[in-house]
């Protein structure tokens, strides 16, 4: 387990990065486009590192408590949440392409989802069981 930050400071800003990434995913919920896991991820590092009562709550949520678990047991983002990352990112993608012009921001923007979503689909969907060993062709 990752320990509290030691100065008051440094515990300050782990816990201003904590609640700005929880409140980034939780728009990112009912928006798509924007990852909600990343941020959720984010903020439980931030708040292992300042808050140990944030901690407990994103770790027993009813929607943040799995993900959270998965990860840290084998770096694990079930299915259902690839594929509705994946269907967000393309809407977003098709609506910045139809209501906004072409140009170099929206590309850089649609290359980003692109390479957030090649991101969430290398992780694996189950946890390995540990002792086995995973055979590569």
């Amino acid at each position: 387990m990752t320990r509290i930050a030691r100065s008051k400071l440094s515990r300050l800003l782990y816990a201003i990065l904590a609640y700005v990434s929880l409140g980034i995913g939780l728009v990112a919920i009912v928006i798509p486009g924007l990852p909600t896991t990343e941020f959720i991820l984010l903020a439980a590092w931030a708040a292992t590192r300042s808050s140990p009562r944030l901690s407990a709550w994103l770790e027993n949520h009813r929607l943040f408590g799995p993900i959270l678990f998965n990860w840290r047991n084998g770096k694990v983002i079930q299915r259902r949440a690839k594929v509705s990352a994946t269907i967000s990112m393309l809407l977003c993608a098709s609506f910045m392409l139809i209501v906004l012009e072409h140009h170099w921001p929206v590309f850089l923007a649609i290359g980003g989802m692109a390479m957030g979503n090649l991101w969430i689909w290398s992780r694996p969907e189950r946890p390995i069981p540990q002792g086995s060993v995973e055979l590569q062709n």
